[in-house]
C-alpha cells in the first residue's frame, strides 16, 4: 500500500541541474508573454497620455474620468485645471482626470505673431 522508501530515493536522484532549468523555463516565458501583451502597451498608453495632458491648453474641449464634457477654462498649476462643463459653471478638477481632448484650439495670438515675425525676417531683403 505504502510505496517503499527504495523507489523514492531513486524518483529523486534522476533530476539534476537540467531539470532544475526546465521548472523555470515556464516562468520565464509566461513574464515575456506578459511584458509584450500587457506591460509594453499599458507603458505607451501611459506616455501618450502624458504627453497629451503636458499639450494641453486654455479652450481645449475635454472629457473628464467622469464622463463631464467641457473647456478648459485655466490651468491652475501642474495638478488642477478649471473646466467650464456650463456657462458660468466651472468646476476644478485634477488634470490626471482627463481622458480624451475632442478638439484642440489654435494657438494663443501672440504665437502667430511671434511666427509671423520670424517669418517676415527670414525673408531675403531684395524681395
Amino acid at each position: 500500500m505504502f510505496v517503499s522508501p527504495a523507489y523514492a530515493q531513486a524518483a529523486a536522484a534522476s533530476g539534476g541541474s537540467l531539470g532544475a532549468l526546465e521548472q523555470f523555463l515556464p516562468l520565464v516565458l509566461i513574464f515575456v508573454v506578459f511584458y509584450f501583451l500587457l506591460i509594453r502597451p499599458q507603458q505607451k498608453r501611459m506616455k501618450t497620455h502624458k504627453e497629451m495632458l503636458a499639450q494641453l491648453r486654455r479652450g481645449d474641449r475635454v472629457v473628464t474620468a467622469g464622463g463631464i464634457i467641457g473647456t478648459v477654462n485655466k490651468l491652475v498649476n501642474d495638478a488642477e485645471v478649471v473646466v467650464e462643463i456650463a456657462e458660468g459653471v466651472r468646476v476644478r478638477v485634477i488634470r490626471t482626470t482627463i481622458t480624451e481632448v475632442m478638439s484642440k484650439t489654435e494657438p494663443v495670438a501672440a504665437d502667430k505673431a511671434d511666427k509671423a515675425d520670424k517669418a517676415e525676417t527670414d525673408k531675403p531683403a531684395d524681395q
